[in-house]
């Protein structure tokens, strides 16, 4: 392949090849990026034109699994439906290119993005948004605005543009903004956890001495405060103004000449507008007033069917532009002029919230989270290791496993619809990684797997701030630990080019006729994550600044309605499960497994627990339902290790004592040396001369002298003396 143009962006490079392939769409590009490559393609059906106000526009991020040298996994040896990570990656690409096509283009629009190489190293999500913008802006569609994407890592307090994989993997912040040369158009953000490593010694009177100095991991949140993340944006815009005045300079020579494509006339009759001011405004009012979306749907549907009879000549079509946009006046003008919002509140003013917590006997722990008209049930389930949910990238080397999960879903019936319930959407799996990352740094994880599911039980605004809420309560109604407290507020703002005013909790209403949506989640002293989309076309730093600030306000509000909640938790004792942390000598561990895993078995069964146990550090965990059987576990274990630890300082090597064959096997017999200590002597311990069979030697019962050799751990090495 002979690429047209190489452009040198931060810490990257970027080749670009034209009309070389599917030369039969309305644009196409090959991206290169070190041995990443990417094909993305533009095709425009002009048969056929949706009449109504919306963009029938379609975007797929596809990852080819040949890319990385791998075969499909599975039973089907081809790639079958997408993963969250290329749904979300899609999701994102859409949501910053559909803002770019002009109003009232109404032809059916494919954008596909498809990786034929990867590589470990390279940003597939950046690099994917560049070459859709690429292949749109060079394109025969009457786009003249090229979009670019930039990443931003935090790494030791330094901040990185466009990071490698392997940077962003040791980064406290992960920014991803997009945008023209002039203004941001999207934003996602999540703030990392990471653990702090202090000095803690272990008070544990059964520990060797050389282990008190071990040291403790602590999991730090690492939300990012207001002031900062403003500053790390204006880099990144720097960044988009840089690398789009490069492109526009480079591509626009391979810009195809537009076609002449019509575009669907949206404008609205003013006649009827007149009309409908003069005589149906305060039915218009009365339909705003109705909060929910099908109670307000249904309100200005018959508002319809009462008109039309009384003016057959006009299209019932027309008539619903015109009530549609009396309504969006209505709504804005209330806001802009009155400082007041349609359910009658103050622009910062937060709807009514409860919180109802372990609701559900049966389940770990859940949370209903109430705020006006959006309600969410969010429950949590806690697994062992076994129970993540395995997965793997396109350039993982191994399977990884995902030991916090959040599933949101999002049901017809929370807006009065009738719909059946189906596999989660585009926008239901991109809420739960929303909610995902906003409660993921705050968790501290001991081996656990955590399972939070929202059911969104009714809807109207931001069910995916209410899912973070009820999310942070379900974690603490189990007795999870965290490192903070976390919220999310989503955010409106509705601007006439000379006034405007930012809305901190949103409904539906105000998130189809305003101008910004602007979710963000966080503590009292910072952000953990945010997402933003732009419908303006830009917003300035200072507004920007503005809004999160007063989105802080909003945040307290809720978090001090959260803290109150917390004090009135009750558990789910008998069934959320208890876990315990201590530690023993890793010397001792033997003597807790015992012969065969008899003496852990044992402990299991008589405590009903479950045991985990790492041979290196000799932290073990005990888990279960019961806590007294919990303690009382925990105090045989340490029993055990006492008496072992006894025992290992009652012989050192060299020592002669007289022991009891207690068992033969294969390779030797297990003395008892004392009570409880078992030692091994090999079958290559028996004679100076080949033993066939340890049993022509000894027999079980038999009492002989042995030497201590060696300690291996906790076990001994014997051998006979005649």
């Amino acid at each position: 392949m002979t690429y047209d143009i190489t452009l040198n962006l931060t810490n990257k490079q970027e080749s670009y090849a034209f009309n070389s392939v599917a030369r039969q769409t309305n644009g196409a590009a090959w991206v290169k990026c070190k041995n990443a490559i990417i094909l993305a393609t533009v095709v425009v059906d002009e048969t056929e034109v949706v009449e109504d106000d919306f963009l029938p526009l379609t975007v797929q991020y596809i990852e080819k699994s040949y890319a990385a040298g791998k075969i499909p996994g599975g039973f089907f040896k081809r790639e079958s439906k997408p993963s969250d990570f290329e749904t979300l990656t899609s999701r994102i690409i859409d949501r910053s290119l559909r803002p770019l096509f002009p109003k009232g283009f109404g032809y059916p629009t494919q954008i596909s993005i498809i990786v034929l190489s990867a590589d470990a190293e390279v940003d597939l999500q950046v690099l994917a948004l560049n070459a859709a913008s690429a292949a749109l802006y060079t394109s025969d569609i009457n786009i003249s605005t090229s979009i670019s994407a930039v990443r931003v890592a935090k790494v030791d307090d330094k901040i990185i543009l466009n990071p490698t994989m392997s940077e962003l993997s040791d980064s406290t912040l992960d920014l991803y903004l997009s945008g023209t040369k002039d203004d941001i158009l999207m934003i996602e953000m999540c703030a990392l956890g990471s653990d702090e490593i202090l000095p803690s010694p272990i008070i544990d009177p059964l520990l060797d001495p050389t282990l008190i100095s071990q040291t403790l991991s602590i999991h730090k949140s690492n939300a990012l405060p207001e002031d900062e993340l403003i500053e790390i944006i204006k880099i990144a815009q720097q960044e988009l103004f840089n690398a789009n005045t490069l492109y526009i300079k480079e591509l626009q020579r391979f810009c195809h000449d537009a076609k002449p494509l019509e575009l669907t006339s949206h404008v609205v009759n003013e006649e009827i507008v007149l009309y409908l001011v003069q005589h149906h405004l305060d039915e218009i009012k009365a339909a705003i007033a109705q909060m929910a979306k099908s109670e307000r749907s249904t309100a200005l549907r018959k508002l319809r069917k009462k008109i039309m009879p009384q003016q057959p000549e006009w299209s019932e079509l027309s008539l619903k532009h015109a009530i549609e946009k009396v309504k969006h006046d209505l709504v804005r003008s209330m806001i802009l002029k009155d400082n007041i919002r349609a359910d009658k509140r103050a622009l910062n003013e937060i709807r009514p919230i409860s919180i109802s917590t372990n609701l559900l006997p049966s389940a770990h722990s859940s949370c209903l989270f109430t705020r006006g008209q959006t309600q969410a049930l969010v429950t949590l389930t806690l697994g062992g290791p076994k129970d993540a949910q395995m997965y793997e990238n396109l350039t993982d080397d191994k399977t990884q496993n995902e030991s916090f999960m959040v599933h949101y879903n999002f049901p017809g019936f929370a807006v009065g619809e009738a719909s059946p319930i189906g596999a989660p959407r585009r926008r239901e799996l991109g809420h739960g990684n929303l909610a995902k990352r906003a409660l993921e740094c705050i968790v501290n994880l001991n081996g656990e797997t955590i399972r939070l599911v929202s059911e969104v039980l009714e809807s109207n605004g931001s069910s995916s701030m209410a899912t973070v809420c009820g999310g942070y309560m379900a974690l603490r109604a189990a007795n999870i630990d965290t490192s903070d407290m976390v919220a999310g507020i989503a955010m409106g703002m509705v601007s006439d080019g000379d006034k405007y005013a930012i809305l901190s909790d949103i409904m539906g209403l105000e998130d189809h006729d305003g101008d910004l949506d602007f979710k963000v989640t966080g503590s009292k002293d910072g952000i953990t994550a945010m997402q933003m989309d732009i419908k303006l076309g830009g917003i300035s730093l200072n507004l920007l600044r503005e809004a999160l600030y007063q989105a802080k306000e909003g945040r307290s509000h809720i978090l001090n309605i959260m803290e109150e909640a917390v004090n009135n938790i009750e558990f789910n004792d008998g069934v959320l499960p208890v876990n315990h942390v201590f530690h023993i000598d890793p010397g001792t561990i033997g003597s807790i497994i015992g012969q065969a895993g008899k003496t852990i078995r044992e402990i299991i069964e008589k405590f009903e627990v479950a045991i985990d146990i790492d041979k290196k550090s000799g932290k073990v965990k005990l888990s279960g339902t019961d806590t007294d059987k919990i303690d009382k576990a925990k105090e045989h274990i340490r029993s055990i290790a006492s008496s072992a630890k006894q025992n290992q300082v009652e012989f050192k090597i060299g020592d002669i004592v007289n022991g009891k064959v207690k068992k033969i096997v294969d390779f030797g017999a297990f003395i008892e040396i004392s009570d409880g200590v078992d030692g091994l002597l090999h079958i290559s311990k028996l004679s100076d001369e080949k033993v066939n069979k340890v049993s022509d030697v000894l027999s079980e019962g038999d009492e002989i002298k042995v030497q201590i050799l060696e300690f291996k751990g906790n076990k001994i090495g014997l051998g006979l003396l005649k």
